[in-house]
């Protein structure tokens, strides 16, 4: 496969903290649903610890499929995912819960991500209370507290409703709901685009300082090259659900050899 030479990073030691090996689904044509067939066909990719790894293709190329599969929000067929070396599929009703709080999903669209009837402080606790039930109601607030701080908002803000924010600032709401349970793994499925310009800048700085901040692992799904330029330390290209390039994100956009990926780039320039 074209790009191969930037996929033994320095981890070549270390153990992937995500792998996925030979992952296929397919799905059928249906009205109003799937406007035709379409399939992930033979996926494999690796994670490790601290990186932060881009999936670039244009819309409907797979990669918010393949986004919900890992979360386990949709099945799939052939193939195996891996989680600290362990397949998810096996297991157990514990492990999957705990599967569930270190690998957390922000989503395209906040609005619809976010309880309308919930204020924003019980939007982040509920995941706190699930998942960490041993902080006591002040520790939960001061999380709560902390985590808008460190996303740009005022603690003042946390009894308000989503309708009262901007796509911005729902957006960022979203991002501090992902990170407050601590994952190990952050998954973020087109975050920008449903965002003007402007604030996709602020967005994209933000994700660089909580990267720093909290050492996020980040599995960063996008169509904008510029996007995956700034902040991913490696990339896989797909097309029609698959993945036809991959490597470091600096040699694959500055010397791409798959034609798919060569046309892309020059889409943008």
């Amino acid at each position: 496969m074209p790009g191969q030479s930037g996929s033994a990073t320095m981890n070549e030691l270390a153990e992937p903290l995500l792998q996925v090996k030979g992952l296929s689904k397919s799905f059928a044509k249906r009205y109003l649903v799937h406007q035709s067939k379409f399939s992930l066909q033979n996926i494999s990719l690796e994670l490790y610890d601290g990186e932060v790894v881009g999936i670039l293709g244009e819309s409907g190329s797979g990669k918010s499929t393949l986004a919900n599969i890992i979360t386990r929000l949709t099945p799939f067929g052939e193939g195996q995912i891996f989680y600290r070396g362990k397949e998810i599929r096996s297991h157990s009703a514990s492990e999957r819960f705990e599967y569930k709080s270190e690998v957390q999903i922000v989503f395209q669209d906040p609005y619809g991500s976010l309880n309308p009837r919930s204020t924003i402080r019980n939007s982040i606790k509920e995941g706190l209370r699930l998942h960490q039930p041993q902080l006591s109601r002040p520790e939960m607030d001061e999380r709560v507290d902390g985590l808008l701080s460190s996303v740009g908002l005022a603690s003042e803000n946390s009894n308000k409703y989503p309708h009262e924010f901007s796509g911005g600032q729902r957006q960022r709401i979203a991002i501090a709901r992902a990170i407050a349970v601590q994952p190990t793994l952050l998954i973020c499925d087109e975050p920008l685009s449903s965002l003007d310009v402007s604030i996709q800048a602020q967005i994209i700085e933000l994700f660089a300082s909580l990267i720093e901040e909290f050492r996020l692992t980040m599995l960063f799904i996008s169509h904008d090259i510029n996007v995956v330029r700034l902040l991913c330390d490696r990339v896989y290209v797909m097309s029609d659900g698959r993945i036809v390039e991959f490597g470091k994100t600096s040699e694959i956009l500055n010397n791409p050899g798959n034609d798919y990926t060569i046309k892309l780039i020059d889409s943008v320039y």
